[in-house]
């Protein structure tokens, strides 16, 4: 029964998150640290994590942009790695209320940015990969933040949501490869995570029809959305 929850949960979480480009860990996370407790669910959600990123990847791969999935994720990956050995020894609450509050400034940010059509550079996306990859490794869900970093760059619905996976892919294999080799990645929790994942990619499938006839403008508002609720929910998790 504890399987059929997960995959329900998964495949919900997957499917909201493949339509807006983040949430999968923030809304899969809770029901994994009662399952299996804290320590055992960030391994699981990160193996969930590369197989949900993988799956956008395979919805919209025509619609990838390698240049700026390059050039945030050379320097996002092992940031990655580094920001997982530092999770083994140093507490993540101050980082989950500092995101929070990152990203609701971002929404009045964002319309800010778009009101004097400013747009990142490639090499905006390579400074805020790094810092971004870092914190990755240290908390559970930096999803979204980089959901701001692209939208600045220009990039909508599927173009969006094929790139900020792709550039994800590397930082969350990096985590979980340096997880298993500090031992904190087990056969088992391999597993488990295999068994969240499947019904994140499902969602992501699911997910792609909803996308495809949503406007521009409805897309950024739902993105306004999920920030503001992303944010109030890691401070939440911070404070708690």
């Amino acid at each position: 029964m504890s399987f059929l929850f997960i995959l329900a949960v998964g495949l919900i979480a997957g499917t909201i998150s493949g339509i807006v480009g983040t949430g999968s860990s923030i809304m899969l996370m809770p029901v994994l640290i009662y399952e299996y407790g804290p320590k055992q669910a960030v391994p699981i959600m990160a193996i969930a994590a590369v197989m949900a990123n993988l799956s956008r990847i395979l919805a919209w791969y025509r619609d990838v942009d390698w240049r700026a999935c390059a050039a945030y994720s050379v320097p996002a990956i092992p940031a990655a790695a580094l920001g997982a050995r530092t999770l083994l020894v140093l507490p993540s609450h101050i980082a989950d209320i500092s995101i929070g509050l990152f990203l609701i400034a971002m929404v009045p940010m964002r319309h800010w940015l778009a009101s004097h059509q400013l747009k990142l550079s490639l090499w905006h996306l390579a400074i805020g990969g790094a810092a971004i990859g870092y914190l990755t490794g240290i908390v559970v869900s930096t999803g979204p933040l980089s959901v701001p970093l692209f939208l600045f760059y220009g990039l909508t619905k599927g173009a969006f949501l094929a790139t900020e996976a792709a550039s994800s892919l590397g930082m969350y294999v990096s985590k979980s490869v340096t997880f298993q080799r500090f031992g904190a990645l087990t056969g088992e929790v391999a597993l488990q995570g295999l068994i969240a994942g499947s019904s994140l990619m499902f969602g992501a499938f699911i997910a792609k029809r909803f996308v495809l006839h949503m406007k521009p403008d409805v897309f950024h508002h739902v993105m306004d959305g999920i920030m503001i609720a992303s944010g109030l929910s890691m401070v939440w998790t911070g404070l708690s």
